[in-house]
């Protein structure tokens, strides 16, 4: 009999031992939300020591806890005997530990999941709850740096690297979205096809860097130019393209002479000389007979060659006769 004693005895003093080493948190409250058991988990990341917790509110002890958030999802645990969880991706942490881990060293909190379980006493009666609070963050930094990750790779796929423009592929898909939302709506929108005026001579005179600073500073001046809902691209070499969304062509000439003016006006310096061109515009509505997108896309870049024509360093919108032009 002594020697089942022992053994129980020691069985108890392992649990207990395993209780306070383990890497994971427990805490025992009651229905006053009262703290009973403090591990040493928690000792450990909050500073506080059982014997200064012990008989407080968790509320008291931790004023960052959302009371009407806790309360919530630990009611039901009381009151349905049924367990509750939360994950850090809904509420990143309950308790707002600093983070000690070298390996995620650039997450400043601990990450955290919680379960709640209920401990019923010997009559059924739930009378406390047991919060049991796991460290997750190397789940969630390695998650969150993946996500980063394949944003920036997401990124890096649809933008044209010389400008910062979406790229024509991109664009394009853009473009066919909105051509067949306006077939949806019949809603307004326009089409703004422009080029550079001359660019070989830049790269004749000036050499290739200087054509791909030309390009950048186009860039930059449309950029700085559009509303949030503009859809812009480079479109090809010296090419643009920008959906004007809820804009009809009128409006949308508009938007086009300012940045024309705005590029005509502006200059680059590349080895010491100022550097200045013009662009062509040209614009295109959805007439009933552009039936495709790339239909649209021929109609602006037909206006745009009108501009070529008549002089350059100008906007023309295209007209539906154009298509029976000789």
């Amino acid at each position: 009999m002594a020697m089942n004693n022992q053994v129980e005895f020691a069985e108890f003093h392992w649990m207990m031992d395993m209780f306070q080493t383990v890497d994971i948190g427990f805490i025992v409250l009651d229905r006053e939300y009262q703290i009973h058991v403090w591990n040493g988990f928690m000792e450990n990341h909050s500073g506080l020591s059982p014997r200064e917790v012990r008989g407080k509110s968790i509320f008291d002890m931790f004023s960052e806890l959302d009371e009407e958030w806790f309360r919530h999802k630990s009611e039901p645990v009381f009151l349905l005997k049924n367990r509750a969880f939360t994950i850090w991706e809904q509420r990143p942490f309950v308790f707002r530990f600093r983070n000690y881990r070298p390996i995620t060293g650039t997450a400043d909190v601990m990450f955290q999941n919680i379960s709640i379980i209920p401990l019923s006493d010997t009559t059924g009666k739930v009378g406390h709850i047991c919060i049991i609070v796991y460290d997750v963050t190397d789940v969630a930094v390695n998650k969150k740096e993946s996500e980063a990750a394949n944003a920036k790779l997401e990124q890096l796929s649809r933008t044209d690297q010389l400008t910062g423009l979406n790229n024509r592929g991109f664009w394009e898909t853009c473009l066919n979205a909105e051509f067949k939302r306006i077939q949806r709506t019949n809603g307004p929108c326009s089409l703004l096809m422009f080029d550079i005026d001359h660019f070989k001579r830049i790269n004749d005179g000036f050499g290739h860097a200087a054509g791909d600073i030309a390009i950048r500073h186009t860039a930059d001046l449309l950029r700085n130019s559009l509303r949030e809902t503009d859809i812009s691209g480079r479109y090809g070499g010296e090419e643009y393209a920008v959906i004007l969304v809820d804009t009809p062509a009128l409006q949308g000439r508009i938007f086009a002479e300012r940045i024309r003016k705005l590029i005509e006006q502006s200059s680059f310096n590349y080895e010491g000389t100022d550097i200045q061109f013009t662009v062509s515009m040209g614009i295109s509505d959805v007439h009933p007979s552009i039936t495709t997108a790339q239909k649209w896309i021929e109609a602006a870049d037909s206006a745009l060659y009108r501009s070529k024509e008549g002089g350059r360093n100008r906007v023309s919108i295209y007209e539906e006769k154009e298509e029976n032009s000789p």
